[in-house]
């Protein structure tokens, strides 16, 4: 997939709808929250990165300053997670590892009296490109996580970003319970250490173990 992605960088941004699909009447639209690690943080493990630590970046919409995250029509000839990664590029000119769906959302469009589907994933970036299909017509701004919660204007995609922050605090917490359970095995071991010794009547041992 990596090198499907790395190509569509050189093409211009899909139009029409003729490959658009539907379901339910619904049009299906998909994107992603980018993000990524504070630079003064990038070198920390994930079970000391906090959600303070990230940034997200969100665009401008092309007819108007509200932000919002990158998102598009998901077409008939590509899969879900090549959708999200195509319309972040069109419009972000990011490039990254595509994460676990955040959920699905029902929401008005407000350009058109219509009903959408929408599918968010979180994309943690790892190339943010200087030249790309939509540059000319979009704003990026990279924000902390707080600060997209005011800028963004859609409250389906304020629901994709608190998703985004329980998946990455689960994921975090994950990351953490092998390391506690390391140190607690440490633990154990001492502790079975000082138990034998005691038994053995090695006081020395004692007295260094307890202070």
């Amino acid at each position: 997939m990596t090198m499907q992605i790395k190509k569509l960088v050189d093409m211009p941004s899909r139009t029409g709808r003729h490959l658009q699909r539907y379901s339910q009447g619904f049009r299906l639209v998909v994107g992603c929250i980018p993000y990524r690690v504070r630079e003064t943080n990038k070198s920390a493990q994930i079970h000391e990165i906090s959600v303070d630590d990230l940034e997200v970046l969100l665009i401008s919409s092309q007819k108007s300053p509200r932000m919002m995250f990158p998102k598009g029509g998901w077409e008939l000839d590509e899969d879900i997670r090549m959708a999200a990664s195509r319309e972040t590029i069109e419009e972000a000119g990011v490039i990254g590892l595509l994460e676990d769906k955040l959920g699905e959302w029902v929401f008005k469009s407000k350009s058109q009296d219509k009903y959408h589907e929408g599918s968010m994933f979180p994309l943690l970036v790892t190339e943010e490109l200087d030249v790309w299909p939509e540059k000319d017509v979009r704003r990026r701004v990279w924000m902390s996580v707080n600060e997209a919660r005011e800028a963004c204007s859609h409250s389906w995609m304020k629901e994709a970003l608190e998703n985004f922050v329980c998946q990455f605090s689960a994921r975090k917490k994950m990351a953490e319970e092998p390391l506690m359970s390391s140190r607690l095995g440490s633990c154990r071991v001492d502790e079975f250490r000082f138990s034998r010794r005691a038994q053995n009547g090695d006081d020395d041992v004692d007295r260094r173990l307890i202070s």
